[in-house]
């Protein structure tokens, strides 16, 4: 292949990229973007288990400074996200960066993939949000969504109604019971009630762990507390 024609297929490439976002269809992306919420955040600096998708574009892979946990794999590929790498990423993230920690499979489907893209392009820009209606989230179940930048909000637990204020925690055999500052009591089996801590603006008050549900059928939840301190003394052990 000569110079010239490796140049003009290069330029093909590039164009055939570049309008895989102008392509795609934002709506249709909105509902893709539902399997993604369970993980990445559209509001700036929100991470959750992935790192925020907010200025996305042109931002070097395992570079976003308020998430620590990328894995050392992205930290030293030497990506730039555009439509390009971002489709080679969405369609298999171990074949564009082998060894990154993402649980993603990745899709398929060019059209979803461009229509995801198309959604992304809009929802992470900088600004005042674009009205995107409600959606149903991913992994986690039904999760409002709000504007463009809502994607993957989780509760703010600084002051909790009191039905969701964790007043006190017992364990016994493979139970754990719950007691809200309502006085209502819930039973959750062991294997069901995550312990968990959020030390962000977000998370609860000290000494005030929040209680979430985490199940479609009621049946599993989330205590969260304001650092790992809290959560021995908390506890305890009664039958």
């Amino acid at each position: 292949m000569n110079s010239r024609h490796a140049t003009a297929v290069a330029i093909l490439l590039v164009i055939g990229a570049k309008s895989l976002a102008a392509e795609g269809n934002p709506a249709r992306g909105q509902h893709v973007f539902d399997a993604c919420a369970a993980c990445h955040s559209l509001q700036p600096d929100q991470n959750m288990t992935g790192p925020s998708l907010a200025d996305l574009w042109n931002r070097k892979a395992g570079s976003l400074p308020s998430f620590t946990r990328y894995s050392p794999a992205l930290i030293s590929a030497n990506i730039v996200w555009n439509d390009k790498t971002l489709d080679d990423w969405i369609a298999d993230p171990q074949n564009l960066v082998p060894g990154n920690q993402m649980t993603f499979a990745g899709i398929n489907d060019a059209r979803q993939r461009a229509d995801l893209l198309a959604f992304l392009k809009k929802a992470t820009q900088p600004g005042p949000s674009v009205a995107q209606g409600g959606a149903s989230g991913g992994m986690g179940g039904t999760r409002g969504m709000g504007g463009m930048t809502g994607g993957g909000q989780v509760p703010n637990l600084k002051n909790s109604d009191a039905q969701n204020r964790v007043q006190a925690i017992s364990h016994c055999k493979d139970t754990y019971t719950i007691t809200t500052a309502n006085g209502q009591t819930r039973k959750f089996w062991e294997r069901n009630l995550r312990i968990k801590t959020d030390s962000s603006g977000d998370g609860p008050e000290k000494n005030a762990p929040a209680l979430v549900g985490a199940g479609m059928m009621g049946d599993r939840a989330d205590v969260i507390f304001a650092d790992p301190s809290e959560i021995s003394s908390f506890i305890a052990s009664k039958c």
